[in-house]
Formats: C-alpha cells, structure tokens, sequence
C-alpha cells in the first residue's frame, strides 16, 4: 500500500463528513470528498506539515466546496422549508421552525470566526480540538469562540429562551 493509499484511507471519513456538513448532500460530498483527495495527491509535494494532515485535506475540500459554489450558476435558492413530519402540536412545530430560522439569520450575520466556529461545532459536531486544529489555534480558543458566538446568538434571540442554544 502506498504512503497516499495509507492518507486516503486514514482521513477520508473525516473529510467525507466535513464536506457534508458545510453542502449538505451526500452525492455533492462524495464529489468533493474526490476532488479533495486528487488536488492533495498532486500537491503532497507542497505539504510542508504545519499542521496536521487532516487540517490540511479539511481546507482543500473547504476550497473545493467554495469553488463549487461559484461555478454553479444553476442553483435555485427556495424560501420554501423542507417538508416536516407531522407533529401532533402543529403551533410548536411552527415555533421550532421559526426558532431555527431566526438562529440562522442570526448566525449567517455574525463575523468570522464565531460563525464558522459555531457552524463546525454544532452542525458537524466538531470537538473543540478538531475545530482548533483546522484554524490552528489552542483548543482553549474554540471553546472561546463557540461560547462567545452561542453568548452573541443568544442576546440577539432575546429573552425567547430557545431550546436550540
């Protein structure tokens, strides 16, 4: 087995999930979890290790993703939800709704890094250290920036009191 078979095979799953979180697709993440894996392969050489390996792969699929999102033209962007299972108390299901989509105003506003930390943290599930090794940072930091944007999202929420945060 080869030193990049070894690589692949070691941090594909974690690239393939990092690459779902930030799309959102399953089929879109398998393409740029494959793109991530051949633009590494032809620039191993560049690696200079800095940081971990993974960190590195995580920021090439990021460029991938983004790169992906400028060159769709085709996207169609809907203010429609996506259909909800029938709750039994429709008024709370609209609540949560309407919750969730206010945290995400809120959150799409916040500066950087709060929004993509906060993002890693709570919609990939990120540990504190993983979140600081992709911005190569103290996992000390992480936690001070996910709590100091939860802190932001919550003071512009209100006195709701939502059950998200």
């Amino acid at each position: 087995m080869t030193e990049f078979e070894q690589v692949y095979q070691a941090y594909f799953s974690d690239v393939y999930l990092y690459a779902r979180s930030l799309s959102g697709d399953a089929s879109l993440a398998e393409d740029i979890t494959s793109e991530t894996f051949m633009k590494a392969m032809e620039a191993i050489d560049s690696f200079r290790g800095t940081c971990e390996m993974r960190v590195w792969l995580c920021q090439i699929a990021k460029n991938c993703y983004l790169s992906y999102l400028r060159k769709d033209k085709r996207l169609v962007f809907s203010n429609e939800p996506f259909p909800a299972k029938a709750e039994a108390d429709p008024e709370a299901a609209l609540l949560r709704q309407d919750a969730a989509a206010r945290v995400h105003r809120i959150l799409h506003s916040l500066a950087e890094p709060y929004k993509e930390v906060f993002s890693l943290r709570v919609f990939s599930e990120l540990s504190f250290k993983q979140i600081a090794s992709l911005f190569g940072k103290s996992d000390n930091w992480a936690c001070v920036t996910y709590h100091r944007a939860r802190k932001k999202i919550q003071e512009e929420m209100g006195d709701s009191h939502e059950p998200y945060l």
